[in-house]
C-alpha cells in the first residue's frame, strides 16, 4: 500500500510528460505531412545526382588516364 504513494505521483508526472510532448508536437507541426517523408526515400534526389555528375565531369581525364594505366 505504501508503494502506492510513490508509484501514483510518478505514473501522474509520466503522463504529464507525454502530454505536454503530444501537445508540443502537434503546435509545432510534426504531424503536418504524413505521407512525404514515407515517400521521399521511393524517388531519386536529382540534386545530388547532378553536384556529383559535375564532379565526375570535371575529373573525367584524370579517371580515364590511371584506368587506362591499370589495364596495361
Amino acid at each position: 500500500m505504501e508503494s502506492l504513494f510513490i508509484l501514483i505521483p510518478i505514473a501522474m508526472l509520466i503522463v504529464f510528460i507525454a502530454v505536454r510532448l503530444f501537445i508540443w508536437a502537434v503546435r509545432s507541426g510534426q504531424f503536418e505531412d504524413l505521407d512525404t517523408e514515407g515517400k521521399r526515400i521511393l524517388f531519386d534526389n536529382d540534386i545530388k545526382t547532378t553536384s556529383t555528375s559535375k564532379a565526375n565531369s570535371d575529373n573525367k581525364d584524370t579517371t580515364a588516364h590511371t584506368r587506362s594505366d591499370k589495364l596495361e
